[in-house]
């Protein structure tokens, strides 16, 4: 979109939720509007306030604005980083768009892998913050802007938005959960605004949940959808969603997900930009694919975990620190170096005795690692930036005193921005279905990093306390609190088959494969042996795949 009188452009991918109110209050300062939607807002925003609009933008968003008086275009993206922007810049020149597929339509530009990249792509499953698995591209990181200078070609990056400081008070509990319901409420309410029908992903879980009850107090007809996946039982969480939608009178749809085949693999890979280590981001392209049939929009509740202390390795996480942490730490490193040394890769508890050898007052346990620097060594055949990693990871661990602190702040930052936000942007857009998260309004993220206490959050023996206090108020009395179910395909199982054990065999095998015969085949002969390899093989398959697509 263009200005009225042609100064600014804008290319914008989002969707700003607070528009109405910016409008209003634009308009008192006599700015008037041609259209009825959120682009001409941001426009006139810019026009009104320059950069500084970006701190009275609530939504999710990636976009690009050219100021014809200024010379100079400016980038920005959302403060949690639900859409992406990729960019890079050389020879005085500025590309930039919402995929890197976009950016490599441009034959000229190299396409070689980044080695410090690589190396964090294989030991955490992601490329992380501002970096791009490919040597000389960016990705904005999110919450920060990027101003480029057409004249001189020049670039200024900075944070606009940062997660407030932890909580130094104990505000009382019952406060903390009639604000938190207020805010949540008015974040579902200004999310279902929409010019098409809205739907709620419900798996029956607590976020989910809370966002179908959020729903029905702003409008009377709602649509849930919960998916089943036939034949795998353990995966079906089709009671616990029809429990929430009888209770509040949903219109309730229940989907069959398909088969699924290896032949999708390649679709994903290419669709994701980047590798990315994440299984689950079969069922959720599925899962997109069949609501699409239904409705064009759907609230779904990411960030509840990371914002609320929701994931199990919380738990342990604080477990480890009280009941091991007072065993002298050289007997720890002790500990962790013989298990990287004598245990396979995949053996059940390795990560965990990995993680002793880290300081617990300051550091972070690495309880998620794919393949570390010995493994990565061989895989890599010695070359690359092996070792770059565990630097990078160690320079972005939150400086809190508090290990809970640590562990949330630091999976908001990576694990939602880099894995799961990813996973749902690209599954959703390949099949045109916008997917939303009311828990990633930026009020309710300053409110769980600025207002919610430790206790209220997660301890060695509960999880999510809050949200549970909130849950146990508003949804019916036999609702199961505590179950906790991830998002998850049968890898394990399906890799013991001839069409996804072969194929992965096939893809890592060929010759033309970037890792090492040896260590592949010894990953392959450990899954089968009953180690836990799946995600690690997907991994290298999944980056081959990628590497193939686009030609690297």
């Amino acid at each position: 979109m263009v200005s009225e009188d042609g100064r600014v452009s804008l290319v914008f991918n989002g969707e700003i939720y607070n528009f109405r109110e910016l409008r209003q209050a634009l308009e008192g300062r006599g700015h008037r509007f041609r259209s009825h939607g959120d682009t001409e807002v941001v426009l006139a925003a810019y026009r009104e306030w320059g950069a500084d609009c970006l701190g009275r933008l609530n939504g999710m968003f990636a976009f690009g604005l050219y100021d014809a008086d200024a010379g100079r275009v400016l980038l920005a993206r959302d403060r949690a980083g639900e859409k992406p922007l990729f960019y890079t810049v050389a020879d005085g020149a500025l590309r930039f768009a919402s995929e890197l597929k976009a950016l490599l339509a441009d034959a000229s530009l190299p396409r070689q892998v980044d080695d410090e990249a690589l190396d964090y792509f294989l030991a955490y499953g992601s490329v992380p913050g501002g970096r791009c698995i490919l040597s000389g591209f960016h990705k904005l990181p999110p919450g920060h802007a990027l101003s480029f200078d057409l004249a001189r070609g020049e670039t200024k990056l900075w944070r606009y938005w940062s997660l407030p400081d932890a909580p130094l008070d104990d505000a009382a509990a019952d406060v903390l959960d009639g604000d938190l319901e207020a805010l949540l409420e008015d974040a579902v309410r200004h999310q279902l605004v929409a010019d098409v029908p809205v739907g709620v992903l419900l798996s029956g879980g607590v976020d989910s949940s809370l966002i179908t009850a959020m729903a029905v107090r702003a409008t009377r007809q709602v649509k849930t959808f919960t998916i089943r996946f036939p034949g795998y039982g353990k995966y079906d969480e089709t009671e616990h969603a029809r429990l929430i939608a009888r209770h509040f009178g949903t219109e309730h749809v229940e989907l069959d997900a398909e088969a699924s085949s290896v032949g999708l693999l390649p679709v994903l890979a290419r669709q994701f930009d980047e590798p990315m280590v994440d299984s689950s981001m079969i069922p959720t392209h599925l899962v997109c694919r069949l609501v699409r049939e239904h409705c064009k929009v759907a609230l779904g509740g990411d960030g509840g975990d990371e914002l609320f202390g929701g994931y199990g390795h919380y738990s342990r996480l604080l477990w480890m620190q009280r009941r091991l942490g007072p065993i002298p730490y050289p007997l720890r490193r002790m500990i962790a170096d013989a298990a990287t040394h004598l245990l396979p890769v995949g053996m059940k508890g390795r990560n965990w005795l990995q993680g002793l050898g880290v300081d617990l007052e300051h550091g972070l346990p690495l309880i998620a690692t794919l393949f570390d620097a010995p493994a990565r060594r061989r895989l890599l055949g010695g070359g690359g930036a092996i070792g770059r990693a565990e630097r990078i990871r160690a320079e972005r661990i939150p400086a809190e005193s508090s290990l809970l602190q640590r562990a949330t702040r630091m999976d908001f930052e990576n694990y939602l921005a880099e894995d799961i936000l990813v996973k749902v942007d690209r599954a959703s857009m390949l099949n045109s279905l916008e997917l939303r998260a009311p828990f990633l309004d930026y009020r309710l993220i300053e409110f769980a990093f600025g207002r919610v206490p430790d206790r209220l959050k997660a301890t060695a023996a509960d999880r999510k306390i809050l949200l549970k206090r909130l849950a146990a108020r508003v949804l019916p009395p036999s609702f199961d609190l505590k179950r906790k179910q991830g998002f998850s395909i049968p890898l394990a199982a399906w890799l013991k088959g001839p069409e996804w054990g072969g194929y992965f065999r096939e893809v890592l095998t060929d010759p033309s494969c970037r890792f090492e015969r040896k260590a592949v085949e010894g990953l392959l002969d450990g899954q089968a042996r009953g180690h836990a390899n799946s995600e690690r093989l997907f991994a290298l398959v999944l980056f081959e795949l990628w590497r193939r697509a686009y030609g690297v």
